[in-house]
């Protein structure tokens, strides 16, 4: 079995209660697909990333035991996405439901040299460019308050496979502006 960790997100519901309810729905929807012992977050309300791409979002983390490599995990989550109504038409754009598989145990996928190309790429290349397959972990979980922040309550001694830093670390390396504006709301 591996440890799957995702990092869930909303912001298109109108009101953050709206947004909290489709991720508590959501949490139910990841534990009846992979199981009972699927561990999630407490909900943060966090500024839309990048700033002034739309409402801002309620996220949180989750951490699921499985033995479906991580394609398998990746494409059921698509599917509880479409099951919520998620369409994939703007990169970066307000989301019904953003279920990202951000680490499958400490495997780089497809290889550490791409995952790194992807580590440096700057704002503006990330905006225009979107990798062509899966990529693990994911290349900016490093630098996003939104995801170490709420993964730091389920896996905060997960280490990254490249970095060698674990949850804990980056959350405290994080700089201000990557901190600034999130909130712990309730669990789910």
């Amino acid at each position: 079995m591996s440890l799957h960790l995702i990092a869930l997100g909303a912001n298109s519901a109108g009101t953050r209660a709206g947004n909290a309810r489709r991720l508590a729905l959501a949490a139910g929807a990841l534990r009846a697909v992979f199981g009972p012992s699927t561990r999630v977050s407490p909900l943060y309300a966090t500024p839309a990333w990048p700033p002034g791409i739309g409402p801002d979002f309620v996220n949180a983390a989750a951490a699921i035991q499985s033995d479906l490599p991580s394609r398998s995990v990746l494409d059921r989550l698509h599917r509880i996405e479409d099951r919520f109504g998620r369409v994939r038409s703007l990169r970066w754009g307000a989301r019904v439901l953003d279920l990202d598989l951000i680490a499958t145990d400490g495997r780089v996928l497809p290889d550490a040299g791409t995952v790194r190309r992807w580590m440096g790429l700057d704002l503006g290349a990330q905006r225009s460019a979107a990798p062509s397959g899966l990529l693990v972990p994911h290349p900016r979980m490093q630098d996003r308050g939104f995801v170490l922040i709420p993964l730091a309550q389920i896996a905060p001694q997960w280490r990254h496979p490249l970095t060698g830093q674990s949850v804990r670390s980056m959350v405290r390396g994080l700089p201000r502006a990557a901190r600034k504006g999130i909130r712990r709301l309730h669990p789910l």
